[in-house]
C-alpha cells in the first residue's frame, strides 16, 4: 500500500487518478482550491474504498499554498510515494492580449508550481529509494496552440530532465500527455469541443489505467491510446510549417465550436 498525492484532485484526469489509487487500496492526500468539495470526495472514497483520504486546500498560483503543499511532500514521517502534478486549466486567452494575467496564472500553476512540488517530492523519494512523479502535460505541447502548448512543451521537457537526474535513484518521473479527454476542462476554460471528431475523445478512467501501466513499466513519456500515439509520432516528424497551419486550423474550429 501507497501514500499518493493528487492535485486537482476533485475532477477530471485527477479525480480519475484519485478513483484509481483508492481502487488498489493506496492512501490519498487530495489538494486543491475548493475545500468542500475536496471533502466530499474524500468521504466518498473512503466509504467505498476504506482508504485514508487526506485533505489539503491549496490554490497553486499562491506561492505560500504551493509550499504547504511542498512540505507535505517533504514529511518523513508519512511519507508520499506517488505525486501527481494534475492541478492546471485551459489558456484561452491569446498571446497578444494586453492583460497577460491568464498567462501568468497558468505559468503559476503549471510550470512553477510543477518545478516546486516535483522537487520536493523527487528529494523526499530519492532519500528513501523509491516512488513516482507524474506530471500531467498534454498532446497540445507537440503543437502550437498558443500559451497553452507552450506550457505543455515546458512540462514534458521538464519531467525528461527531471527522469534523468533521478536515474539510478529507484524513482521515476513520467509526463503523461493526453489529447482531449471528456472532463469538465474544456467547457470550464470556454473552449468549444462540437467540431471534434468523436474518436478522439478520451475517458478519463481508461487513460489513467493506461498511463499506470507505463509509470510501473518505467515510461518517461506516457501517451495513451494508439491513435494518439501515431498522431503524435507524425507531429514530431511533421515540418514545423505544417504543424503550424494544422494548430491554425485546430484553433480557428474550437473557437466556432
Amino acid at each position: 500500500m501507497a501514500t499518493a498525492l493528487v492535485t486537482g484532485g476533485t475532477a477530471g484526469i485527477g479525480a480519475a487518478f484519485a478513483r484509481a489509487f483508492a481502487e488498489r487500496g493506496d492512501d490519498l492526500v487530495l489538494v486543491a482550491r475548493d475545500v468542500d468539495r475536496l471533502r466530499q470526495v474524500a468521504a466518498e472514497l473512503t466509504e467505498r474504498h476504506g482508504v485514508r483520504v487526506e485533505v489539503l486546500g491549496a490554490d497553486l498560483a499562491h506561492r505560500q499554498d504551493t509550499e504547504r503543499v511542498a512540505e507535505r511532500l517533504r514529511s518523513s514521517t508519512s511519507p508520499v510515494d506517488i505525486l501527481v502534478n494534475n492541478a492546471g486549466f485551459g489558456v484561452h486567452a491569446k498571446l497578444l492580449a494586453e492583460d497577460t494575467t491568464p498567462h501568468e496564472r497558468a505559468f503559476d500553476v503549471m510550470c512553477r508550481a510543477v518545478l516546486i512540488l516535483s522537487a520536493a517530492a523527487g528529494r523526499s523519494m530519492a532519500q528513501r529509494g523509491r516512488g513516482a512523479i507524474i506530471n500531467v502535460s498534454s498532446t497540445a505541447g507537440y503543437v502550437t496552440l498558443g500559451g497553452y502548448s507552450a506550457i505543455k512543451a515546458w512540462v514534458t521537457s521538464y519531467t525528461e530532465g527531471l527522469a534523468v537526474e533521478l536515474a539510478g535513484s529507484g524513482v521515476t518521473a513520467t509526463a503523461l500527455c493526453p489529447g482531449w479527454v471528456r472532463t469538465e476542462f474544456h467547457q470550464r476554460a470556454g473552449i468549444g469541443t462540437s467540431k471534434i471528431p468523436g474518436p478522439l475523445w478520451l475517458q478519463a478512467d481508461h487513460l489513467v489505467a493506461e498511463a499506470l501501466q507505463d509509470v510501473d513499466a518505467g515510461k518517461v513519456i506516457s501517451i495513451p491510446s494508439r491513435r494518439y500515439r501515431m498522431l503524435i509520432f507524425c507531429a514530431r516528424h511533421a515540418p514545423r510549417p505544417v504543424v503550424r497551419g494544422l494548430s491554425a486550423k485546430i484553433s480557428s474550429s474550437r473557437r466556432q465550436g
